[in-house]
């Protein structure tokens, strides 16, 4: 067990405040000449004994009671009766009071109090390595309660010293895994992380503190590296919004090439279709006009034979009847003039 005497020393006279000592009340009885001799020194006595048997501890603290300089119990808040005359002495220690310790920013709180660091400190604090190799100014501050009295006074020499080295190595720790990118964007995730690690550390020293939070400030890089830093950043910006051009653009064109190729496919499923429907129909008309050609064959050959002049004739052009059974040729009609006879051209009796 380590003893920090100067600390509890310090701390009875500006909380606890320095008991009278036996030799010093008897003394000072001795100079005095009281009327009633022993009876009243023995009332003062009585006096001062009730006067130092009772401290107060107030609502947020606790009392860390010692006996002769040996720890014997914790009193809580209210009205609390000790040894007196020195015998047992007592350290009001705040439990409920949320405490402190900035890191970058050029004040450093230690109990309560503030205190101004150069400004060499600060920077070697706070610069640290990342995980990409980059340096990375990266202030922050923790804040903490005593939850262990005992601990805190007695187990730890300098506890804010502690807390401070500690809080530095965790977060130095927790920086050295990420990137720079990580650092500066994602403060709260490293924050959180910074926060456990630096409480198991805590609790292996047996320092009785409880961290309550880890709040990053702004983290940057160093200044004459800035304008550096802030070209890569452009043109990492640069680059992501080129790639997000492409990403929209891609969108657009496959999507639209899906969907016309689908038509395509769908219009040849369809031409597909068409055309053995169609098929299927000129062989069920085919199948019925043979099955009707096979009953009377002369009769369908004529009508056949009679539809497909009908329909051929209109599309020739100059047209001649010719008898077979006449030696020369001889035009009995010009079918491809129709329209002759309505002009005068041919006569009636022409043959």
């Amino acid at each position: 067990m380590s003893w920090d005497w100067e600390k509890l020393k310090e701390q009875q006279q500006t909380k606890g405040g320095k008991p009278p000592q036996i030799d010093d009340i008897v003394n000072s009885l001795r100079k005095l000449r009281l009327p009633g001799g022993p009876i009243a020194a023995g009332l003062i006595v009585l006096a001062i004994c009730a006067y130092t048997a009772f401290f107060t501890v107030a609502v947020d603290e606790v009392g860390v009671v010692q006996r002769f300089g040996k720890f014997v119990r914790i009193s809580q808040p209210g009205l609390r009766f000790k040894l007196p005359l020195g015998i047992e002495t007592y350290t009001n220690v705040k439990v409920r009071l949320v405490l402190k310790e900035e890191f970058g920013t050029g004040v450093q709180s230690a109990r309560g109090q503030t205190r101004v660091v150069s400004l060499g400190d600060e920077e070697s604090e706070t610069l640290m390595l990342t995980g990409d190799l980059n340096v990375a100014v990266v202030p922050w501050i923790v804040q903490y309660r005593v939850k262990d009295p005992y601990s805190y006074l007695f187990k730890v020499h300098n506890v804010t010293q502690l807390l401070r080295d500690m809080a530095e190595a965790a977060m130095r720790l927790v920086v050295g895994d990420r990137s720079i990118n990580e650092v500066i964007t994602k403060r709260d995730e490293i924050a959180v992380e910074a926060r456990d690690v630096l409480q198991k550390e805590l609790d292996r020293a047996e320092s009785g503190i409880q961290v309550v939070t880890i709040e990053m400030k702004r983290t940057n890089v160093p200044t004459p590296v800035q304008p550096s830093f802030n070209e890569v950043n452009q043109a990492t910006q640069e680059k992501e919004q080129t790639i997000y051009q492409a990403r929209e653009e891609y969108n657009k064109a496959i999507p639209q090439a899906r969907g016309e190729a689908e038509r395509v496919v769908k219009a040849a499923e369809g031409y597909a279709l068409d055309r053995v429907n169609r098929s299927k129909g000129d062989a069920a008309r085919f199948t019925s006009q043979y099955a009707e050609y096979s009953k009377a064959k002369d009769v369908t050959k004529r009508r056949m034979y009679l539809e497909m002049m009908r329909d051929v004739f209109p599309k020739l052009g100059q047209k001649y009847i010719v008898d077979s059974d006449q030696k020369n040729l001889l035009p009995l009609l010009n079918l491809g003039q129709p329209n002759l006879m309505k002009s005068g051209t041919v006569g009636p009796n022409d043959k």
